[in-house]
């Protein structure tokens, strides 16, 4: 493993990461969303999505632990990564632009998993194109009402708590950030949806849902502005996530061509297996690579990562695709048997080249970086 990135401090949280689970069966963690949210905050994982002040492992959020924690996670068990990184993604507007009030209500109870947040922007004909997002907030004398409906929000169900986006105004600048708790009335999870991969995901209806004045995050109208920036940060941890499914699919290639016989021979003497088992060694180190640089760019101070965030996402994810389909067919027909951590690997890996922005759309935030670049 390249840790040429890593501190002392790093590598000691991987090791906790890893010793986490040496009492705890991944691939048998249990599949009810309840259970597996209540599994994940056992493992405490939470207090470094928060900064100390609140209750949090350190000082500041730092993207390279993030991304330490989410590929030791991902390695083992794709829908715990997924409720681990959520929890992070939607708490974290709170901590951009909360108000002292909100983080001292909110932020502690991230820390320690008596909260677990969504993050609810993307909507039926709003995906990558975020300003079309047609959720309304209306302000009230004491407060807001908000009427839209919300599609593939992870941890939808599970949430005590959503980081709501609706739009206030018009254009770009006219989109808000609500804190929305999963009690409100006229707030309801109008659809678990179920998909390739396990993954706690659903669509939301708001139905004249009444939140209070102190509901808002930051200024009316930032809203945009605080989704991106926390994608700026959270983006980065999503190749992580792959880093950690694609290592996990390299070693149980290299476990299996050891034994697996053909020709009279282990696979893992066949030319061919052997070149396979190289390119996926060379794209898996320099996906990491990518995925520290990022992080380590954003931990030392650099207020946007867009590019470096879009960059590493884009590789790693697609590189982890190529990866687990190659351990895959190494695998030949146990490969696709369900029951092989390859064949589930195969329906994990796919969400991750799509949600927080697609590979087309990095390919677009990267090709206008390079033509205009900003200082």
């Amino acid at each position: 493993m390249s840790a040429s990135f890593l501190t002392p401090a790093h590598l000691t949280l991987k090791h906790r990461a890893a010793e986490a689970f040496t009492v705890i069966d991944a691939d048998a963690l249990p599949h009810d969303d309840e259970a597996l949210a209540q599994a994940v905050a056992r493992l405490g994982f939470y207090p470094w999505l928060v900064p100390a002040e609140f209750g949090g492992a350190e000082p500041i959020v730092e993207v390279m632990s993030i991304c330490v924690l989410r590929e030791e996670l991902a390695y083992r068990n794709a829908a715990a990564d997924s409720l681990f990184a959520v929890q992070g993604l939607g708490s974290h507007p709170v901590f951009l632009a909360g108000s002292d009030a909100q983080k001292q209500a909110l932020l502690p109870k991230v820390a320690n998993g008596t909260a677990l947040f969504a993050f609810a922007l993307t909507e039926p004909e709003a995906g990558s194109d975020v300003a079309a997002l047609s959720t309304r907030a209306v302000k009230t004398k004491d407060g807001w009402t908000l009427n839209g409906h919300k599609r593939f929000i992870s941890n939808a169900g599970v949430a005590t708590h959503y980081t709501v986006f609706a739009r206030t105004g018009e254009g770009p600048k006219g989109i808000s950030a609500f804190v929305v708790p999963a009690s409100t009335p006229g707030f309801r999870v109008s659809k678990q949806m179920e998909l390739m991969g396990e993954h706690p995901i659903g669509e939301l209806e708001l139905t004249d849902c009444r939140v209070p004045a102190d509901a808002l995050l930051g200024d009316e109208g930032a809203g945009m502005k605080l989704a991106l920036s926390t994608l700026d940060v959270f983006r980065s941890t999503v190749g992580a996530a792959a880093v950690g499914m694609a290592r996990r699919a390299l070693d149980e290639a290299l476990s299996y061509v050891k034994t697996r016989k053909q020709f009279g021979a282990p696979l893992a003497e066949l030319s061919a297996v052997q070149a396979l088992l190289a390119d996926c060694a060379v794209e898996l180190e320099a996906s990491r690579l990518l995925v520290h640089m990022a992080a380590t760019t954003k931990d030392q101070g650099q207020p946007r990562v867009t590019y470096e965030a879009a960059v590493c996402k884009l590789f790693a994810t697609e590189a982890a695709q190529r990866i687990v389909d190659r351990c895959l067919q190494v695998h030949g027909g146990n490969g696709v048997v369900k029951g092989f951590a390859v064949e589930r690997l195969y329906r994990d890996v796919r969400a991750l080249r799509i949600y927080e922005g697609a590979s087309e759309v990095q390919r677009l935030v990267i090709a206008r970086h390079l033509l205009a670049p900003k200082s």
